[in-house]
């Protein structure tokens, strides 16, 4: 099984648990509860009786502290298992952190340079000097952009795998990186993780490949990173049962994709009961 949240309308969330092995089609959706509290999603699942709830063998889910409460006191028997990619998600905005602290220095010290030039302006008289002095002209890169561009939008390159970088991600990767050895470094250590969870390791081989990840993180020395690292080995047990049959929450995901293209269909949700009426049926 799987289990995630998801908007209807109106800002109201909603608990939806689906049954990997229906793979999105009929008879996926097992249940759909509004709110996402674990008392009352717990106490609506429980209605199902226990003989049922004992078959779930394995439920994934993401980092969410509730969902995971709502699964251990629903399915006693269900492994529980943290997705893969919720976890390299948290380090990948580790990482943009460090990007954006970066590009507000850059903004920073752009700024102090126009004021500079413009405190030069005011203070030559003589109308040769003026001309002397022009406009004020911004640093650009060897890739044609300027500081403050290629921050803006280097997002999507520290994002990607490197691998996937097309020859401009590629250039521009190479000067942000020239200018911000740390935040090569941190990027190097996302897709070391990357490189973990796509290796068919054994979960006692993942553990000590993910102890040694931790200690380099930890080496780093950065507060976003640590905070990641903390997360990570309060969910340890969890994450590892990943690597015993590889599940994902990709199935959770795609399902409230198409919830949320059945809702664009019908230009929002007017009355949610007949709305969750139809996705039963469906």
């Amino acid at each position: 099984m799987s289990i995630d949240e998801t908007c209807l309308s109106n800002g109201e969330v909603y608990t939806i648990l689906t049954n990997k092995a229906a793979r999105g089609r009929k008879g996926a959706l097992a249940a759909m509860i509004k709110g996402v509290a674990a008392e009352t999603v717990s106490s609506i699942l429980n209605e199902i009786p226990l003989e049922c709830r004992l078959r779930v063998k394995s439920v994934t889910t993401d980092l969410s502290s509730a969902m995971m409460l709502i699964v251990r006191r629903s399915f006693p028997s269900a492994k529980l298992i943290n997705d893969r990619f919720h976890v390299q998600q948290l380090m990948s905005e580790a990482v943009d952190q460090l990007r954006i602290r970066h590009r507000w220095e850059v903004l920073d010290s752009e700024n102090r340079a126009i004021k500079e030039h413009r405190e030069k302006s005011r203070q030559e008289k003589a109308e040769k000097e003026k001309r002397k002095t022009g406009p004020w002209i911004p640093r650009v890169m060897a890739n044609g952009e300027t500081m403050p561009q290629i921050m803006a939008r280097s997002r999507h390159v520290i994002l990607k795998h490197k691998s996937k970088w097309n020859d401009s991600q590629a250039a521009r990767a190479k000067i942000l990186f020239e200018q911000f050895p740390d935040l090569e470094a941190a990027y190097e250590l996302h897709l070391d993780l990357i490189d973990i969870f796509n290796k068919r390791s054994e979960p006692n081989v993942a553990r000590l490949h993910l102890a040694r990840w931790y200690k380099e993180v930890e080496e780093f020395g950065n507060a976003e990173f640590n905070k990641v690292i903390e997360t990570f080995e309060n969910h340890n047990a969890t994450i590892i049962n990943y690597f015993e049959e590889r599940l994902t929450n990709a199935s959770a995901e795609s399902f409230n994709a198409k919830i949320k293209a059945f809702r664009t269909q019908f230009r929002g949700v007017a009355d949610v009961k007949f709305f969750m009426y139809r996705l039963a049926k469906l």
